[in-house]
C-alpha cells in the first residue's frame, strides 16, 4: 500500500493511493498514519481491505493538495552516516567498521513538495536523498538481520539536507548541522514492506536545477537495512513510527572539487527513489 498524509500542515488527513493512481480518503477508517496505526494489525487489516476495493473510499480533489510528510507524530529520526561505499570513497572517509549514528529531531520533518530554508548565516548547505525505514514493530536487542526487517513497516524517500560547515567545523556533534528547520523532507508516500521486497534494490536520484548530482543504488550500502535496524536495536529501542534515514549515496557538493556547489535560496532540489516516489523543494533563505 501507497499511504499519505495531505491537508495543509498541522491539520492532515490519513489517504491511500490506490492501483489506479486515485487518492483515497482513509479518515473514516484511522484517524491518522503514525504509531498507533503501524502497530495495530486490526486497523491496518482494515486498511488493506478497503485497498483491494478501493471505490468504497471517498475519492480526493488533488487540485492545490499540499501532501504532507507520510507519518505522523515520529518519536525519532536516526540517521547513518556514511553508509554508501561511494559516499565514503568521494569524502575521502575510512569505511566505518560500525554504523556512525546521530539524530535528527522530529520538527525537523516537512512534506516532499514544502520548502526548505537556507540556515541563517549557511555557506553550505548540501544535499542528500536517502532512503527512510519506518518501523512497525518494537525492537529490543534484535538478534538478526532477518528479524529486523519484519520490524519494519514500510520506507519512504527522505532528504538528509545538510549543513555542512556547521556539521563539520563548528565542534562537537554532527547534529549541529543535521537539526535546522525544514531539514528533513518525508515522503510522498510510506509504502508498505511487503511491496519492496529487496530494500537492497532500489535506485536513489537527486537533481539540482534540473542537473543530476546523485545517481546511486541502495545495494551499496556498507550497513544494509536489517543490519541497520538490528545494530540499532542494541543500543536503544525502536518504537512503531520511528524513522531511520539510511545514508546517501555518492555526488553530494561536500565531495564534488572547489568551488563546491552548495546550495542558496532559489535553487530547486529534485530527488526519488524507484517505487517510493519523488521530491520536489524549493529553497528560500530562513
Amino acid at each position: 500500500m501507497k499511504l499519505l498524509r495531505v491537508g495543509t500542515a498541522g491539520a492532515e488527513r490519513p489517504a491511500l493511493l490506490d492501483r489506479n493512481g486515485t487518492l483515497r480518503d482513509l479518515s473514516g477508517l484511522v484517524t491518522d498514519i503514525d504509531g498507533d496505526l503501524l502497530a495495530d494489525a486490526s486497523a491496518l487489516a482494515r486498511v488493506r481491505e478497503a485497498a483491494q476495493t478501493p471505490e468504497v473510499l471517498p475519492p480526493i480533489d488533488t487540485e492545490g493538495l499540499r501532501i504532507g510528510p507520510p507519518v505522523a507524530r515520529i518519536g525519532k529520526i536516526v540517521c547513518i552516516g556514511l553508509n554508501y561505499h561511494d559516499h565514503a570513497a568521494e569524502t575521502g572517509s575510512a569505511i566505518p567498521e560500525e554504523p556512525i549514528l546521530f539524530l535528527k529531531a522530529p520538527d525537523t520533518v516537512v512534506g516532499p513538495e514544502d520548502t526548505v530554508l537556507v540556515p541563517r548565516g549557511s555557506r553550505k548547505t548540501d544535499w542528500e536523498v536517502e532512503l527512510a525505514v519506518v518501523i512497525g514493530r518494537t525492537a529490543r536487542s534484535l538478534e538478526s538481520a532477518e528479524e529486523a526487517l519484519g520490524h519494519v513497516a514500510g520506507y519512504a524517500t527522505a532528504h538528509d539536507v545538510s549543513e555542512r560547515e556547521f556539521q563539520l567545523e563548528r565542534g562537537g556533534t554532527w547534529d549541529k548541522g543535521k537539526n535546522c528547520e525544514t531539514f528533513n523532507p518525508l515522503g510522498p508516500w510510506l509504502v508498505t514492506a511487503d511491496e519492496v521486497p529487496d530494500p537492497q534494490a532500489l535506485p536513489l536520484k537527486l537533481w539540482v536545477n534540473g542537473e543530476l548530482k546523485q545517481d546511486g543504488t541502495t545495494a551499496d550500502q556498507i550497513f544494509p537495512v536489517g543490519e541497520v535496524v538490528r545494530y540499532l536495536s542494541r543500543f536503544m529501542t525502536l518504537y512503531p513510527g520511528d524513522v531511520i534515514n539510511t545514508g546517501t549515496p555518492a555526488g553530494v557538493a561536500l565531495g564534488r572539487p572547489e568551488p563546491k556547489p552548495y546550495l542558496r535560496a532559489g535553487d530547486v532540489v529534485e530527488l526519488e527513489i524507484e517505487g517510493l516516489g519523488r521530491q520536489r523543494q524549493e529553497l528560500k533563505d530562513a
